[in-house]
């Protein structure tokens, strides 16, 4: 079936073109998966859950989930910035350490931490477990890592969201972490069968590099045609032009630096002291207090004179994809009894999430329908929503996914986004809810939206209010 088809909720205009009219979506697919699509489309339908135990919006519940700290490290440009010569886990060590000295937690409580990243070997799994004891956790507290990719963050805090829901434990914190400077490159592709690729386009798309800011996998890929990046792929055929991305991205900066000018990041930020080393190899301790990516005075002018990053007629550069970049957030969770009962400060409650799969050839894409299931499953409109905080992974993206929701702008990113600030995989979905809490604080609004496009053809979106 059509993708437009298959998730059947309401769109504010006509896609032009159309998903039912998308050259990857013109392949024969095998009877048994149409079946199949068929079957579960009912399960994506955006239609409020009926169950008892959802959230709702301006009705407070003992059985909340409840963000009581959401916290995040400065983001720093990967092997440029003063993180180049700090591990993943000492990133993640120090967001979870501050996350017990702001909210004065016992660490004994916490039963559990998921932890997003993407590209460590191993999965990062024994890394994030050494980063939590020495952070001061005990060996008793569990820990698990999480990749779904760019969302990794976002699905993090969501597992821990769902194991205290279900009663599984009564504390837990959801974070992410990403050193890009340590981990980033072709190789952290790994190996994929050339067999399933070779019989499955939908499934060689997922190979394809999501963005500009993909400069060393772009090198993996010197064979595909100018359009066969995903980011140049939503660019064209959605009518996304150079002029709306560097447009987009001027405001990102011109955003950013305001709001790091007026201290808005400060309440979000946790300094982070480390070591790095300088031109001579010596050691030299620094603290990072700051986001380093932010460029003040950039204009739509400024970033038209970059070169396209894949072709000489494409329009991702690298001034309108976000920075490859390293940084760890963490987000501690409970529900509203217990955190009342311990004398907890709460910053927000989680309402709901959704996360569904697209094309992977326009991944883009992946937020314009995710959000819409999420605020069906609120019970809410886009029109309800004060602010959305939604990936910037590139401009083309981002461009439509605003322009098909029809989001107001002024209510997106007000803080700017990962053009700007950076974007660690791992960490960008737990970094995001810290931003979003912050500023519907600063702005006295109620109701904010996390939302991001996932590699490999997915977007995920979550509801949040603010206390």
């Amino acid at each position: 079936p059509a993708f437009d088809t298959l998730y059947k909720f309401p769109h504010p205009g006509p896609l032009r073109p159309s998903f039912s009219s998308h050259p990857s979506l013109q392949t024969n697919i095998p009877q048994m998966a149409s079946q199949r699509l068929e079957l579960i489309s009912s399960h994506l339908t955006a239609q409020p859950t009926a169950s008892s135990n959802v959230t709702r919006i301006g009705a407070k519940s003992p059985d909340d989930i409840v963000i009581v700290s959401a916290l995040r490290t400065p983001i720093i440009r990967a092997r440029k910035g003063p993180f180049k010569d700090t591990l993943p886990e000492e990133l993640l060590a120090a967001v979870l350490k501050a996350t017990i000295e702001k909210t004065g937690i016992k660490p004994e409580l916490v039963q559990d931490i998921a932890v997003g990243n993407v590209l460590p070997p191993g999965g990062g799994a024994s890394a994030a477990r050494m980063a939590a004891l020495y952070a001061g956790f005990p060996e008793s507290t569990a820990i698990n890592t999480v990749n779904r990719q760019c969302s990794s963050g976002l699905q993090a805090t969501v597992q821990i969201v769902t194991a205290i829901q279900t009663g599984l434990i009564d504390i837990g914190i959801g974070a992410g972490v990403e050193s890009m400077t340590t981990n980033y490159g072709a190789a952290a592709l790994g190996n994929t069968s050339e067999k399933i690729a070779s019989a499955n386009q939908a499934a060689a798309d997922c190979l394809l590099p999501m963005g500009g800011h993909m400069d060393q996998l772009a090198k993996s890929f010197t064979s595909c045609s100018p359009y066969s990046i995903t980011s140049e792929n939503v660019a064209a055929d959605f009518g996304i032009t150079r002029d709306k991305q560097d447009t987009f991205s001027a405001r990102s900066h011109h955003l950013a630096s305001a709001a790091q000018k007026a201290g808005l990041f400060n309440a979000e930020i946790i300094p982070v002291t480390t070591t790095v080393l300088d031109k001579d190899g010596k050691e030299v301790t620094v603290t990072v207090d700051k986001d380093d990516g932010i460029r003040e005075g950039v204009t739509s002018q400024s970033l038209s004179k970059l070169k396209p990053a894949f072709s000489a007629t494409g329009t991702t550069t690298a001034g309108n994809a976000s920075q490859v970049s390293d940084g760890a957030a963490a987000v501690l969770l409970m529900k509203r009894a217990t955190a009342e009962r311990l004398g907890l400060p709460i910053q927000g409650k989680y309402i709901t999430s959704a996360v569904v799969g697209v094309p992977p050839k326009i991944m883009g894409v992946g937020p314009a329908y995710a959000i819409p299931i999420a605020l069906a499953k609120a019970n809410i409109k886009v029109s309800d929503v004060d602010i959305f905080e939604i990936n910037e992974a590139f401009a083309s993206q981002s461009v439509y996914c605003v322009e098909k929701l029809g989001i107001d702008i002024n209510k997106v990113n007000p803080k700017g986004g990962a053009i700007a600030l950076g974007h660690p995989l791992g960490a960008t979905g737990a970094r995001q809810i810290a931003t979003l809490l912050t500023e519907l604080k600063r702005q006295n609004k109620r109701v904010g939206v996390t939302s991001m496009c996932i590699g490999s053809g997915m977007g995920m979106a979550a509801v949040f209010e603010r206390e």
